[in-house]
């Protein structure tokens, strides 16, 4: 039986607010569907660097890590996410801003 998995915008809500507990700022800047969107998250480092971080299925170990799918210069983030919303328009993309690259999405629990 698969698991089950938590509604985007739910995820999204707790995810910010996590992200303010941590005085780490972060912003929607792009919704998607409420209930089943994927979601992409932007670091933006501050130095004109950015990460851009997906969930993927690892199929060894049965589950969806995330994953930091590119780093580079922002522009090529931006126009990276841009190609992805133009295929996917229920992606959601958030946006933090982060010197260190903190993202806070490799800790333990996580949803």
């Amino acid at each position: 039986m698969p698991e089950a998995r938590l509604a985007a915008g739910i995820w999204v809500s707790a995810y910010l607010a996590r992200l303010g507990l941590a005085n780490i700022p972060a912003y929607v800047t792009a919704r998607g569907d409420d209930s089943a969107g994927a979601i992409a998250v932007k670091c933006a480092r501050l130095d004109g660097q950015a990460d851009l971080w997906m969930r993927e299925w690892d199929m060894d170990s049965d589950t969806r890590p995330w994953v930091r799918t590119q780093s580079g210069p922002e522009p090529e983030i931006d126009a990276a996410i841009a190609r992805q919303r133009s295929r996917d328009p229920d992606l959601w993309v958030l946006e933090l801003e982060s010197r260190d690259g903190t993202t806070l999405l490799d800790q333990d629990g996580l949803f």
